[in-house]
């Protein structure tokens, strides 16, 4: 039977993008295919675990909704696996930089991209361009930093063919009191003069949940 590579499993409230607020069970996968700078996640470490130890341990949360997060969630969740999620009832989502074709089975696929960092990429299909898009997303993500344009990383995928993803926009956290004040005020007036883009926060950390 097929493992996959657990950092962690825990229950939440999802802080970013269209889900913010809704209770959920994250799932996250370790190992990740980019580095990037900003990022807070600690997710080298993990136990090996099956399909079935994962929905034994997620059983007794009352939520039926599932964040498939990481590190870089495709690297290791397939088809078969969320078929086995709808299985049991849950409505399956995933957070993924968009570098690898996700599952065509989701529920709900955010894509953040971050092409900023592409030099630092593995497991990238040769066949391809960046970012990855075999379908289309729900919803498009970019980290704002006050230098990549967001219009011009947007630029870079391909025609959706049916609905428009929704576009967010989230300041990046730097670590910075003053920094991330001054890319949160830059994030709002380029929105305001972009409106199809909307503000995305990392609510969890405002409120210090997990």
């Amino acid at each position: 039977m097929k493992s996959f590579r657990v950092n962690e499993i825990f229950y939440s409230l999802q802080g970013e993008g269209r889900n913010t607020g809704r209770a959920a069970i994250f799932i996250r996968f370790a190992g990740c295919n980019l580095r990037c700078s900003f990022c807070d996640t600690e997710f080298d470490s993990y136990r090996e675990m099956t399909t079935d130890d994962i929905i034994t341990a997620i059983a007794p949360y009352p939520a039926r909704f599932v964040v498939l997060t990481g590190g870089e969630p495709t690297l290791q969740a397939d088809e078969a696996f969320v078929d086995q999620l709808h299985q049991h009832g849950y409505e399956v989502a995933m957070e993924s930089n968009g570098t690898r074709p996700a599952p065509r089975n989701l529920d709900w696929l955010t894509i953040s991209p971050k092409p900023a960092h592409i030099t630092n990429i593995t497991h990238l299909p040769h066949d391809t361009h960046f970012p990855h898009i075999s379908l289309t997303p729900h919803e498009i993500k970019i980290i704002f930093d006050g230098i990549t344009n967001p219009e011009d990383l947007l630029s870079q995928f391909v025609p959706f063919p049916l609905k428009k993803p929704l576009l967010y926009l989230q300041p990046c956290d730097t670590g910075h009191t003053e920094q991330n004040a001054r890319l949160l005020h830059e994030c709002i007036d380029y929105i305001k003069t972009h409106p199809q883009w909307q503000l995305s926060l990392q609510t969890h950390k405002l409120i210090d949940i997990k």
